[in-house]
This record gives structure tokens, sequence and C-alpha cells, in this order.
């Protein structure tokens, strides 16, 4: 693998009393499709458009096209699958979860005058993350073990092996565990007295994980926006995003030799980590009306400023058999009998959404348009994210600033783009579109994506309208069962698709 894979490793090896890696920046910032069924039916594409409660969270300017009030509500359900090639061997899972897309209160009003012929005011919450989902994965590693990463630890701490290292806060609770239960020892090897993980010296051995995550990110926004004229329409928001996050993960490797003398059996890791915290954000936006039918769109987003928590807690047990027998350690019995706690602030990156639509037979009446086909491109700095501690006597902003300069060297730039449209018929609509979203990451190997097809149907008539949507989601990425300093760091490919199933019903409220 790469230099700055190896970087990564080495930053994440050394990682004793915290639990952010860049990994965790990447996943508040990288996030679903979300919004109305409206939106969500043609791809997202909803940056010039406007009228839709979603300018909340995209373009706040579109919020100034509203005249009346309206009140909304998205429920929704995903189903997802997850298939997962590790080492050579392939396997699948699936999850299924409530989700809901934007709801909430818009109330329009009359200008007062200077050239704002109306606005609009609006309260909206929105799921903007999805967390739920499951992966599994297993092969037959001939390559590495997942103990070299505490043996290479502790073997560059220069710490002693036993009471000595289990005491000493700068070693890791995972090479604590591994210390505890025999997974590591030391060991002469050709003349030399090492620190070696037991697993080492098997030709093979079976890996196995089994990652489950819930939660997400839930949005309450405050928008407003103005109308000059019926010629640009300008607004913001400010957005205070809740995060509630849990992984489960349990990586097993064990002897496939069928060996019963060989000092291993297998050995287990299971660790249970949350993240809980609220954020503060704000979007500025803007839509002009180049044209009668044109209309084009610019949004800046701010990064969200995050204060979080994460709690994390392990339990490691290993049979290394005549060795030492079979060990069971959790981490409490290193932390007082407490979960470990961390608090830090994290930063997500700016975003910049251009856009731009075409509306057939543009007039005042919305009710006589016969439709529309909108685009947006988005473009998100990834690298950008960056990490803070909270701790107001910072100890530990050295390791943060490690964090964020790996951050810079494994994330780039990327850019989203979204198209979609709709024709009307009178009272119903039926819409379509699609969405991609780039790779975050600047290896190559390490290649990501999501691509998003959608299509659905909407109902208006009397004040009162129904959407639903159906959405088809690809994605592609990587998890890495470990991270090794001295060698190339083998991972699983994970190919998912997911289907959002999303209803919308609303109301005029005058």
């Amino acid at each position: 693998m790469k230099f700055k894979l190896i970087l990564f490793s080495c930053l994440l090896v050394g990682t004793v009393s915290m639990a952010q890696v860049p990994e965790d920046a990447i996943r508040f910032s990288w996030l679903n499709p979300s919004g109305t069924a409206r939106n969500q039916a043609i791809g997202g594409a909803m940056g010039s458009l406007g009228g839709d409660i979603t300018a909340t969270f995209t373009n706040p300017a579109g919020l100034g096209l509203y005249k009346t009030g309206e009140f909304v509500l998205s429920p929704g359900f995903n189903f997802l699958n997850n298939k997962s090639a590790f080492r050579d061997e392939s396997n699948a899972d699936k999850k299924s979860s409530f989700n809901f897309g934007t709801s909430g209160l818009v109330l329009g009003f009359n200008g007062r005058g200077n050239g704002v012929k109306s606005g609009a005011f609006s309260v909206a919450i929105n799921r903007i993350a999805n967390f739920n989902s499951r992966v599994y994965y297993k092969g037959e590693n001939d390559f590495s073990s997942y103990s070299e990463q505490y043996a290479s630890e502790l073997s560059n701490s220069g710490k002693t092996i036993g009471d000595p290292a289990l005491n000493d806060p700068s070693i890791s609770l995972g090479t604590k565990m591994a210390i505890y239960t025999y997974l590591i020892d030391t060991a002469t090897v050709n003349g030399t007295l090492q620190v070696v993980g037991l697993p080492e010296f098997l030709d093979s051995r079976q890996q196995e994980n089994m990652i489950v995550t819930t939660g997400g990110i839930t949005e309450l926004a405050f928008g407003l926006a103005g109308n000059a004229n019926d010629k640009f329409y300008f607004g913001g928001s400010l957005g205070v995003p809740v995060v509630n996050y849990r992984r489960t993960s349990t990586l097993t490797e064990s002897d496939i030799s069928g060996n019963t003398d060989n000092d291993f059996d297998y050995s287990s890791l299971r660790e249970t980590y949350t993240t809980k915290g609220i954020g503060l954000n704000a979007k500025l936006g803007m839509i002009f009306k180049a044209a009668e039918s044109v209309r084009l769109g610019l949004a800046i987003h701010t990064p969200t400023i995050y204060g979080l928590k994460d709690t994390y807690s392990g339990e490691m047990k290993t049979n290394t058999e005549k060795y030492a027998g079979l060990q069971n350690v959790t981490t409490e019995t290193f932390t007082n009998n407490r979960a470990s706690q961390y608090e830090y602030d994290l930063m997500s990156p700016w975003k910049i959404l251009v856009s731009a639509s075409y509306v057939f037979r543009e007039v005042a009446e919305v009710t006589k348009q016969k439709g529309f086909i909108s685009a947006d491109v988005e473009y998100i700095n990834y690298k950008g994210s960056s990490y803070q501690s909270a701790s107001t006597d910072n100890s530990d902003n050295s390791y943060y600033e490690d964090v964020n300069k790996t951050i810079d060297d494994i994330y780039k730039g990327s850019i989203n783009a979204k198209v979609g449209g709709e024709l009307k018929f009178n009272t119903f609509m039926v819409r379509g579109g699609y969405a991609y979203y780039g790779n975050p990451n600047k290896e190559n190997e390490l290649k990501a994506s999501r691509s998003y097809i959608s299509g659905g149907l909407g109902y208006r008539n009397k004040g009162i309208f129904v959407d639903l949507t159906y959405v088809y989601g690809m994605q592609k990425g990587v998890n890495f069962p470990y991270r090794l300093t001295d060698k190339a760091n083998t991972f699983a490919t994970i190919k998912g698709s997911s289907s959002n199933v999303l209803l919308t019903v609303g109301f005029k409220l005058f």
C-alpha cells in the first residue's frame, strides 16, 4: 500500500487515549440523499427550483417562492443490502430501518416594501444522515494477523510486557487486552527476543468481521427568505444537527489448520463505540431568474461545528490452547470499571452548490406550469474536516494535529452531481432523477462512490398534496479490519444497494 496509507496506520497504532480517526470525520460529511419525496424523486436537484421545504437545507433562497404557508410530513422506509469481498471470498448481509425526510412548517408573508415583494419563514426537521447498516465479511488470510498491530505498538513503545505495560496510560486499551489474554507475548526469533503475536506463526488463519451501525444525524433548521419582484430570491438558514451514532463490531481470527497443539485456537475482539453530540451551521443562498423560464441558483454551506462525546468499550477473548488457555478481559479492567469517554470538537468541510433549471411555461400561477428539468453540482472539500480538543488545557492537541494532518493527506475535494425533472398532468405529476456522489479518497485503491436512481408520483389538488418516491442506491466503499505499520493493509471492498420508499403528505395553511 502507498506511503499515505502506511502513515495513516502509524497514526492509528499510536492512538492510545483517543477514539477519533479520520474515517469518523468522513462519516459526518459524506452524507446520503435526504429531503421530501418530491426532492428525492428528482435526484435532489432542487437548488434553483425552490417552492419546497427542503430548500431550508439546500438553498434557503428557494423559500422565497412561497406565497402561502404549508405543513409537511415525510415518513419512509429503507432497505439495505451489502455485498463484501475480502481475501477472495464474498459474503452478503442486509438490514432494514424506518427513515424520514424533511418535515415541518413554512409560513409565507407579504413584503414590507424596499423592493421585497414577499417572504417566507420555515421550521423544519430532516434526517441528513442514516447510519443504519450491517456489514459482514470473512476470508482466509495468509498475509497478516490482527495481533501484529498490538505487538508492533508494544515493541515500538519500549515498555516491558506484563504489569508495567498494563498500568501505563500511554499503551492503548487494545494492546493491554492483547497482553492480558496472551494474544501477544515475547519470544526468541532468530536469536533475538521480540514481541510477537501468537497467530503470526500460523501458515494461514480465517478472519471474519461483523459490523452493525445504527443511528443518524437529525437536523433542526430555521429558514428565512425574501422575494425581490419575482426576479431575485435570497435566503439563509441556521441548522442544529443532533448526532446519535452506535457501532458494534466483532472481529474474529481463528486457526484453520486443525492442529490443537500450536498455541493458538482463536481470538475475538468485540467493540462498542457510540458518538453523541450537537452542532451548528449556516446556509446562505440566492436564486435568479435569468430569463422567463430559466432559474440559476447559488448556495454556500458553512462548516458544521460539532461538540461530540464518544464512549468506547471492548472485550477480548483469546484461546492459546496449552500456552495460557482461554483468557477473557474487558476494557473496564483498565479504566476503573467504566467505559472510556472522550470529548472533542469536529468541524465539517465547506460546501458550495451551483444549480440551474428550466421551467416549462413559467408563469406566476404554479398550477399552470407544465414541468421542469433541473441540475445541481456540489463541491465538498472533504480534506477540510478537522478535530480539536474539547479540553481547556489543550493536552490532546498534538494527537488531533496528527489526525488533521492525516485527513489532509488521504482525503480530497469531490464533486456531487444531480439531475432530475417533472412532468405535470393537471393534478398529477411524474418525476425522475439521478444523483452521483464522488469519491472522497485520494488513493485510487480506495474506490468509493454512491449513485442513486429515483422516480416518483405526485398529486396536488385543493390545497392537499401527496408525493410517493422510490430511490434505488448503489454504494462502493472499503473497510479495514485492522491497521499495520510495517506491511500493506488488507481491506474488504463493500458494494451495497439500497431501496428507499418515501411518502410526503402536506396541506396548504392559507
